[in-house]
């Protein structure tokens, strides 16, 4: 058995460009799960995946030309079914033996070759016998069948192969593009291995322009990377070609001077490598007179339609500057950049007659026209929409600020929707927001209803920034809450992994800005808040609501690195300032190194449950007659109660959470002593009644912060 490096490849026709990585990523992996699952393979074994957008590979070191054998030992039957009483085999047992191709033609000694033992309560009888291991032609075509099937494809392709038959005919074959060329390397040798109609062989095809050969040969799988980039002018791995295409756009950025940049974008970065096989990245410009444009709309033609990075400056403005990843490399670029400047002046020209045509309508006189949009069919058009917005934004403000803040949230909310209703969004909806704020501050709005404009789509994902100004934070949450509210209300909620309104994300939202922005505003009165602007048109759903929100934020606070039980017991109080949350979890944390935490938790615990059954007949009052105390016990712990309760109250409406927790620390003594000292349940009812009482003073005192009984292991 020897070992060499494996290659493999398949060229196809242009892959999906947003798919690539992941597709040639997968090939590689499971062909290399399933050599080293067939003993091909071991776990030192590296595995190098390539991916252009013509064809995907894998690069396997120390692939065994042939597994080793394999020592099986296989149950057969018990003893009882597989010997008769003289100790001589069955007919059963010579018809198994002879399925698994032993030699019966000497029954004896087919037995005597049997291992006899104990299965169980019963003796069993077991064949051992050796499996040859899988020939790397056998295993690599397992393999290959495997990575194939197992391709994250976005979208199937059909097409028919010309058999190769003395009739002829087609044959019909499924797979993400057509493919036309299959190289398998062992070494140097050739694998007879077979995929979508092809057989392997030893060559493949370059760049389609500026390949030197045509097929560009393979020596051997080690020489694979290194010939397609000579002969071929194919940088065959996506990582060296994104880092190749990183460098180039860096170095004609410092060309152009001036602190120029190109913009940061990882996802159109990986796409423009899904594109190219060998980048050339050009510099090329527009004419100055299209920055009069808002960047935002120049910036997203040129990257979403024609996979361009526009330049910016040291300050973040847009520059008339762009770089282009070409995929050939001619001695006179002149034509390659001529060209795109030609392509991109149209699209400029397009963004520019939106933005002046828009212009002439003020957001105000749109308004009526968001009556013509279906918003939803049980929930109205846009129009009835931005009136609910309204109400819910009103509402709001009036708890939060002055008049001021009233009149700034209830103008932004009523124009946030109308930019939808523009021929720039029509065009381009990702700029919804954005370009009401340019439409605001021409209507002569003033920066603070534009930013609220602006701003109300806000965090419209994770690590997004938050609206600028409190009318921004009050018409985002109003935004939040009406469609929040409004789905849960008529019963569209999220399921598995669909959740067409983005709900979480809505929910999340609105988190992020009753914590980050210190809110102080209660979850379950936002809630409440929002119902009435619906009318008939819903039912109260706040409370399904409420459990969803909280259920996001008990993610989000895991993720922060909060443990599961802490999380959990100060969200079973289910507080209601989300802003005080990330103090009570401080608070919780600290309590929880205290040397008296366990036992305190563990009491808690004990309390909460003596409670329970006690609150089957009726609510305990947190009541305690002195009188009635007759143990020295109940005594002392209703001393301490009184002696410490009120200090570590007033320390918890100062907002000192730990201090109010730590205060209460000194209750393990005379509560261990309770349990150990007094009968709760007494007989006399109103002995039994003043110690329930007791411990309901105590229950209430302690879990002010958090539900402490949540952190009993």
């Amino acid at each position: 058995m020897t070992t060499q490096n494996l290659l493999v490849e398949l060229f196809v026709e242009e892959l999906p460009p947003k798919a690539l990585q992941k597709l040639g990523d997968a090939f590689a992996t499971v062909l290399a799960d399933q050599l080293k699952a067939l003993g091909l393979a071991t776990a030192a074994s590296a595995v190098t995946p390539f991916a252009s957008p013509r064809r995907l590979a894998a690069h396997v070191t120390a692939v065994a030309d042939k597994a080793a054998d394999k020592a099986v030992q296989q149950k057969l039957m018990p003893v009882t079914v597989g010997l008769d009483a003289s100790g001589n085999a069955t007919p059963a047992l010579l018809k198994k033996l002879q399925a698994l191709g032993a030699d019966v033609s000497d029954p004896s000694a087919a037995v005597a070759a049997l291992k006899r033992a104990q299965d169980g309560k019963a003796e069993a009888l077991f064949y051992d016998s050796v499996v040859p291991g899988a020939t790397l032609a056998a295993g690599l075509q397992k393999a290959l069948d495997e990575a194939i099937a197992k391709l994250p494809i976005p979208k199937v392709m059909s097409y028919q192969l010309e058999t190769d038959c003395e009739l002829p005919g087609w044959t019909s074959v499924n797979f993400v593009r057509p493919a036309h060329g299959l190289v398998a390397l062992h070494g140097s040798t050739l694998v007879p291995v077979k995929a979508l109609g092809l057989t392997a062989g030893n060559s493949t095809q370059g760049h389609r322009f500026e390949a030197a050969v045509s097929p560009v040969v393979l020596a051997d799988a080690d020489s694979y990377a290194a010939t397609l980039r000579k002969d071929g002018a194919v940088i065959a791995s996506f990582a060296e070609r994104k880092a190749e295409i990183a460098r180039q756009l860096a170095a004609a950025a410092a060309q152009v001077g001036n602190g120029a940049r190109p913009i940061e974008d990882e996802a159109l970065l990986d796409e423009v490598t899904a594109l190219v096989e060998r980048p050339n990245v050009v510099i090329c410009q527009f004419e100055e007179q299209f920055l009069g444009v808002p960047q935002e709309c120049l910036i997203l033609t040129m990257k979403a339609n024609q996979k361009y990075f526009p330049l910016l400056d040291a300050a973040g403005k847009l520059t008339n500057k762009f770089l282009v990843v070409s995929n050939i490399s001619p001695e006179d670029t002149s034509f390659v950049t001529g060209g795109n400047e030609r392509v991109v002046r149209p699209r400029l020209a397009d963004a520019k007659f939106f933005f002046d045509q828009d212009r002439k309508k003020t957001l105000a006189s749109r308004v009526e026209g968001l009556g013509k949009v279906v918003y939803h069919n049980k929930l109205g058009t846009q129009g009835e929409r931005v009136e609910r917005v309204r109400a819910i934004a009103k509402a709001i403000a009036t708890q939060l600020g002055d008049t001021q803040l009233v009149a700034d949230a209830d103008k932004a909310a009523q124009l946030a929707k109308t930019d939808l209703v523009t021929d720039m969004v029509g065009e381009f909806p990702e700029l919804q927001g954005i370009m009401g704020g340019y439409y605001a501050l021409n209507d002569g709005l003033g920066e603070t209803v534009a930013h609220a404009i602006e701003d109300h789509y806000k965090p419209r994902f994770a690590g997004d920034a938050l609206p600028r100004n409190m009318a921004g934070v009050v018409v985002a949450l109003a935004d939040k809450l009406e469609t929040l509210v409004g789905m849960f209300g008529i019963g569209n909620l999220p399921t598995g992994d669909r959740d067409p309104f983005a709900l979480r994300r809505h929910a999340l939202g609105v988190i992020r800005m009753l914590v980050e922005k210190d809110v102080p505003l209660d979850l379950s009165a936002l809630l409440a808040g929002a119902v009435p602007a619906f009318g008939d048109k819903i039912t109260d759903a706040s409370a399904a609501l409420a459990d969803f929100i909280y259920d996001r934020l008990a993610g989000s606070l895991r993720e922060q690195g909060y443990s599961a039980q802490e999380v959990d017991a100060v969200l079973a109080l289910r507080p209601q300032r989300l802003a005080l949350i990330e103090k009570q979890l401080a608070a919780v944390r600290a309590f929880a190194s205290l040397p008296e935490a366990p036992a305190l938790a563990a009491a808690n615990k004990r309390v909460g449950n003596i409670l329970k059954k006690a609150e089957v007949e009726g609510p305990v009052d947190a009541h305690v007659n002195p009188a009635l105390l007759a143990e020295q016990a109940e005594k002392d712990l209703f001393a301490a109660l009184q002696r410490f309760v009120p200090e570590a109250d007033a320390q918890y409406e100062a907002g000192d959470y730990t201090a109010s927790l730590q205060t209460l620390a000194v209750l393990r003594a005379p509560v261990d002593a309770f349990f150990d000292d007094v009968m709760v349940n007494a007989e006399q009812l109103d002995l039994r009644l003043n110690r329930q009482g007791l411990l309901k003073s105590l229950h209430k005192a302690m879990n002010r912060v958090a539900d402490l009984s949540r952190l009993v292991a």
